[in-house]
């Protein structure tokens, strides 16, 4: 009887179309059903959850972001509707593969076939479950109810933590800070922030840079305007568009490299090896939809500077983004550290900020113009020793320095460890190890583990008001652009 009840509670949470698919009478839709179920067990009793994307609920073989996440309204019908959903299974896709290649051996013994044999059995039954739900009557309506992304604020904890209140002394410090950073960026386009020694970074290339704009006349606009690129053009985007990143050098820390599992336990960076993870993705102007470009460099640590440092820890690093027009040029520029912190943004010619809302939200801080590029320059970004905060942008034209490896950021999703892959991130988002001693002070804000490195699609910008960098209306609510 107790067994009996455990499984009917088990199954009360189970929501529809997956649970009426649990008892179809068509047997391929029920083992399907059940499939996803045992391989759901084993991911979350493993540990091996990925949480990048929103898992729908009652559609296990759907994930969405918050770009897709934007088109839930809209793409109800007809082509959009299709495509949509086969953005939405593409997530899926490439977030079980992660999770399946980070299962550990005892879990897949449970299965009793290998890996391929899994992620082909997850297809199959991926198809089939899909094929079985669109026929199924309110199917749509139920999958646009759900497939929104939660933010990740935690009001509960705003509301224990007397946000109201902490938010006027919290509105000062981001003030100053504000103050601060446009005070280093003045010193540095003036020429009077200089570094006694850097480290200098520029992208490794072995093709010849080609014009964006042809580039982008090659490219597949589908149903919902998403731009697809071969996989050599996409290789010439992020060249052409990569920055030079000069870091002011005070130590080891102070150097960008690959991220790996040194110990097995913790993750770190091994600096003999300059490396910027890369990723593309989507944005929304109005009905238009954009391309960016991601660069992400990863440092060993932040140090402290003394006992009291409270923003101190294990691994930092930055986000450089590149909005593009439909022509492949820049709009926009915009920054931050992996915590989510610092975010910044640097608008070119003819892009005008919107006024905030309210004075008390963190909204669109712009520290300095982007500077404008003659053919053949990058940008260049500097950054300060131990904090790595952002300090400079310029145009760059030489080519001293290091080189930088390009890889996939997806890669860290299943990094090489003694016991087969694992990713650098936890189910939560969160990397291990990374916490800051400012989660205390910061705990009414709602950000959890405020300082803490994370996973794409899940930082949290600000900490007042509400803001994620991966938005899908983060640049249309703040900027006008100029578009043709």
């Amino acid at each position: 009887m107790a067994v009996a009840l455990l499984w009917l509670a088990g199954c009360a949470t189970i929501q529809e179309p997956l649970r009426g698919s649990l008892s179809a009478p068509d047997a391929g839709v029920s083992e399907c059903a059940r499939w996803f179920q045992t391989l759901d067990r084993q991911i979350d009793t493993a540990g091996v959850r990925d949480g990048g994307e929103y898992r729908i609920p009652g559609f296990p073989y759907l994930r969405t972001d918050r770009l897709m996440a934007s088109f839930r309204t809209s793409a109800t019908e007809g082509p959009a509707l299709d495509t949509w959903l086969a953005h939405l299974r593409a997530l899926d896709r490439a977030a079980r593969d992660a999770e399946v290649r980070n299962l550990p051996e005892a879990a897949m013994r449970a299965f009793g076939i290998d890996r391929q044999d899994v992620a082909r059995r997850t297809e199959f039954c991926a198809r089939t479950l899909s094929s079985h739900d669109q026929n199924q009557p309110g199917t749509a309506s139920k999958l646009a109810e759900r497939a929104k992304v939660p933010d990740d604020y935690r009001t509960w904890q705003r509301a224990l933590g007397l946000y109201g209140l902490v938010s006027v002394p919290f509105s000062a410090g981001v003030e100053g800070w504000q103050k601060d950073a446009v005070e280093a960026f003045r010193r540095s386009a003036a020429g009077e922030l200089a570094f006694e020694r850097s480290f200098e970074y520029r992208p490794q290339t072995a093709m010849v840079r080609e014009n964006p704009e042809t580039i982008f006349s090659r490219s597949e606009v589908d149903a919902l305007g998403i731009r697809t690129f071969s996989s050599q053009d996409a290789e010439r985007l992020f060249d052409a568009y990569a920055p030079v990143v000069e870091i002011e050098a005070g130590g080891s820390f102070d150097e960008i490299g690959a991220i790996a599992w040194h110990d097995g336990a913790l993750p770190g960076v091994q600096t003999t090896m300059p490396t910027v993870y890369r990723k593309l993705v989507h944005t929304r102007y109005g009905a238009e939809t954009l391309v960016q470009l991601v660069y992400v460099a990863w440092f060993p640590e932040r140090p402290h500077r003394n006992v009291f440092d409270l923003l101190a820890g294990r691994l930092d690093g930055m986000i450089w983004r590149v909005t593009l027009d439909h022509h492949g040029a820049p709009l926009l520029y915009d920054t931050i550290h992996p915590c989510g912190c610092f975010h910044m943004f640097f608008p070119a010619d003819g892009v005008e900020p919107r006024a905030a809302p309210s004075q008390w939200v963190e909204w669109a801080f712009v520290p300095a113009p982007a500077p404008r590029l003659a053919p053949g320059e990058r940008i260049r970004v500097r950054l300060q020793s131990r904090t790595h905060y952002m300090v400079g942008i310029s145009a760059d034209g030489g080519n001293g320095g290091r080189e930088y490896e390009f890889a996939d950021y997806d890669t860290l999703r299943a990094l090489p460890h003694v016991n087969g892959s694992r990713s650098l991130f936890r189910p939560d988002g969160l990397i291990a190890g990374t916490g800051r001693g400012e989660r205390v002070f910061f705990w009414p804000m709602g950000v959890p583990s405020a300082g803490a490195m994370r996973q794409w699609g899940r930082h949290a910008t600000a900490f007042l008001g509400r803001r994620h960098f991966d938005d899908a209306e983060l640049i249309n609510q703040r900027f006008r652009l100029p578009l043709q």
